[in-house]
């Protein structure tokens, strides 16, 4: 069903491993000289989580193929008939909800410290769609929210607050359940692989439910069967600040470990949804023309296809952060995070870090715009569908109800908000058609300087040296200390319009090391001119970024290898290189130094 094409394998997508700690720039020499990185590739079937060579993928911290295998078998999980005949090691593999009597401690960051976020155990139920006749709870625009509104809200956090921190429905409790399912606390069921709901294709339908329950949890506690929760509405000029409601000292809805800088009356309020930590103010006029431009891209012509706006897919027994983000989980879900975070504390609480970020009554007005922004993306054209890979559809969850009940919730009933008995207000949406203009059409200046044709590669290359000096593909993988450019030969050019709808053209940002305890954010961009201004979400030339937000599996090592995929087909159609031979990419470093394991461009059909 799903796949990646590639010039080697039909339908295959990236599936990095774990790797030993960070090498520094002066260790690079000795990490060359190993063998080059080598992705596993795995088919993205309904039938199958095996690879394409046959070969189950494996990490550093997980059990063997075998071993998961007889793991599966007597927890009853079911095999694709067919495949299994042809690949004995084939299974489905739905990921399975965490045992919390094995809960143990999170850890908070690269210091090693420590946080209780275990819940209290019990008996579960399975989860069942509430009725077609309760209300629907409509979630509101958290700058239009009314007082008697406001009034409800803050006094349901309160009594929140006011529970035992023992109460699975207590404000503590439902904090540490996103601190428990981010920072390690839980290993897969019957492996010692972390469990991370992260950087893969689970990240949206997990804080849909998490939101769920915590909403009901609220409505309880006030008996309103309508209480919803705000949505911060960070897309819209007229809610790119901080919600006022969250501003307030003497609120429970206030929390005091925040960029100050960013709160109403800071210095910069104004939300930047391409955040990283050297940029510059921009006028409010400015700033959201590239809010804007970065929803165009992270939405509509970057996220043409599922694995590139939800992630890659992730099976059980999987290390979910090498897989792969979504278009929106990288940004703005997770610069929105960071620039909300206090950046100045070890840890970077709260927002600032996965296992502290719930403990800020913000966190759930920012989820519920992310949720939103699944519902809108559905219906930005007729190939925007959930995924129908088993292995996705019954992957399941453990969340506490409003009653206290521990409930095993599977993706499946996740996918429709209204069955769930929620919706969302509707506000004005400006980024569905912002296109943006390039800063050089350079086909024309190349057509003009050096001809066209066979010499279209060396040409483009002759420019961009004219500007920079080019670092060549085989000098990878580096650390990504300055900006570099890199030509990039594209396996096709001049596709149809048919090939261009069936397979989307990427590039892969492959063998990305990072510290997963720091934040990292980096920019990509296509034949960007060296004009002394690096293309940003305003210029066509933008490709995209990649932003990890802190967080840590286990103890131990700290760094991962994780794949950054962008797709770029309406981008190089807008920049007049679709029958380019190559493309010069261009990677700017704007928080940390991560190791780039190499480039390719790939094309992926789902």
């Amino acid at each position: 069903m799903s796949s990646l094409s590639t010039t080697t394998s039909a339908a295959a997508f990236l599936r990095p491993s774990l790797l030993p700690p960070k090498k520094s720039a002066s260790q690079l020499s000795a990490y060359k000289s190993r063998k080059p990185y080598s992705p596993h590739f795995a088919r993205i079937s309904c039938k199958t989580s095996s690879s394409g060579d046959g070969k189950e993928p494996t990490n550093n911290d997980q059990t063997s193929p075998t071993t998961r295998r007889d793991i599966l078998i007597g927890m009853g999980s079911l095999y694709g008939a067919a495949s299994s005949l042809s690949n004995p090691t084939a299974l489905a593999n739905p990921l399975q909800p965490p045992d919390l009597s094995k809960c143990h401690p999170a850890i908070k960051g690269d210091g090693g410290d420590t946080a209780d976020c275990c819940p209290p155990f019990s008996e579960q139920i399975d989860f069942k769609l509430p009725s077609p006749k309760e209300p629907m709870r409509t979630r509101r625009a958290a700058h239009l929210v009314d007082k008697a509104y406001i009034k409800k809200y803050e006094k349901a956090i309160s009594l929140m607050k006011a529970l035992p921190d023992d109460d699975p429905r207590s404000f503590k409790q439902q904090a540490d359940v996103h601190c428990a399912y981010c920072n390690g606390a839980y290993d897969q069921v019957g492996t010692t692989t972390g469990l991370q709901i992260h950087f893969s294709w689970i990240f949206f339908p997990f804080h849909r439910y998490y939101l769920y329950f915590f909403e009901r949890i609220l409505g309880s506690l006030i008996d309103d069967p309508t209480f919803a929760l705000p949505f911060w509405n960070w897309d819209s000029p007229d809610g790119m600040q901080i919600p006022a409601i969250f501003a307030d000292p003497a609120s429970p809805l206030y929390d005091a470990i925040r960029a100050l800088d960013h709160l109403p009356g800071g210095s910069s309020p104004l939300v930047d949804l391409d955040w990283s930590r050297s940029a510059a103010s921009l006028p409010p006029k400015d700033q959201w023309q590239s809010n804007r431009d970065v929803m165009y891209t992270q939405m509509v012509s970057g996220a043409k296809k599922r694995t590139l706006f939800f992630g890659a897919p992730l099976k059980a027994g999987d290390l979910a952060d090498g897989n792969g983000q979504g278009t929106l989980e990288r940004t703005p879900h997770g610069n929105m995070h960071i620039w909300v975070g206090d950046l100045t504390r070890e840890y970077k609480e709260d927002m600032g870090n996965l296992y502290s970020a719930a403990r800020d009554p913000l966190f759930y007005c920012h989820h519920g715009n992310v949720d939103r922004m699944w519902d809108l993306w559905k219906t930005l054209g007729p190939r925007r569908t959930d995924f129908t890979d088993p292995d996705w559809l019954d992957a399941s969850f453990l969340f506490y109800d409003e009653n206290k009940n521990l409930v095993r919730c599977k993706i499946r009933d996740s996918l429709d908000n209204k069955k769930l008995r929620t919706d969302y207000q509707t506000v004005p949406i400006l980024w569905k058609d912002s296109k943006r203009v390039p800063k050089k059409i350079r086909k024309k200046a190349l057509a003009s300087a050096f001809g066209t044709g066979q010499d279209q590669m060396a040409n483009a290359a002759a420019v961009t040296k004219k500007k920079r000096e080019l670092t060549d593909l085989s000098e990878f993988p580096l650390v990504l200390n300055k900006t570099i450019s890199v030509a990039l030969p594209r396996p096709r050019k001049n596709r149809t319009a048919t090939e261009k709808e069936d397979e989307e053209e990427i590039l892969v940002v492959e063998g990305i090391e990072i510290d997963r305890s720091q934040v990292i954010k980096f920019d990509v961009a296509l034949n960007d001119d060296d004009d002394g201004a690096p293309a940003g979400p305003q210029d066509t030339e933008f490709a995209g970024a990649f932003v990890n937000v802190p967080h840590r599996q286990k103890a131990g090592a700290s760094n991962f290898k994780t794949v950054l995929r962008l797709g770029i087909t309406d981008l190089l159609e807008d920049l007049d290189a679709d029958d380019d031979d190559t493309i010069v990419v261009t990677l700017v470093p704007k928080v940390g130094e991560p190791v780039i394991g190499g480039l390719k461009i790939d094309y992926l059909a789902d």
